[in-house]
């Protein structure tokens, strides 16, 4: 082969591999990854919650564990909650914080405790919860 050859073959390689298309930051911005939290899930009766929202009881409200809630950056924001034992799920909307609870438990209005299927005689559930996207509604 003559060396024209093998720097057109080159070129053509480099070409090749240059122009396959790959995500910009702009297109992988809007991507989070969504993580997956597991702990209790209790019930309590609602009102003015941290959001500085007032809540009753047949509304779907969540309060999360202090060092989830923070300063509070998810107020308003859906989660979905996932009643381990059954399989049952449901939306819930951050308004308040659980100064009892820990990192993965999540305190909820008694409506969205039943609407997981459990009973408010139970108590305690274990249950899963990720945040949905900020603007979500269900």
């Amino acid at each position: 082969m003559s060396p024209f050859t093998y720097i057109t073959i080159a070129l053509a390689v480099l070409g090749a591999t240059t122009a396959a298309p790959t995500p910009g930051a702009s297109e992988t911005a809007g991507l989070a990854k969504r993580v997956t939290h597991s702990g209790r899930g209790t019930f309590f009766n609602v009102g003015l919650g941290a959001c500085g929202k007032h809540n009753v009881d047949s509304d779907h409200i969540v309060a999360l564990s202090s060092s989830v809630f923070g300063s509070g950056g998810n107020c308003d924001q859906f989660m979905q909650i996932t009643n381990n034992k059954n399989g049952k799920k449901a939306f819930g909307l951050v308004r308040d914080q659980c100064l009892g609870c820990g990192a993965g438990d999540i305190d909820m209005s008694p409506s969205l405790f039943q609407a997981l299927g459990a009973s408010l005689d139970e108590g305690v559930i274990s249950v899963s919860w990720h945040f949905e996207k900020k603007g979500f509604r269900p």
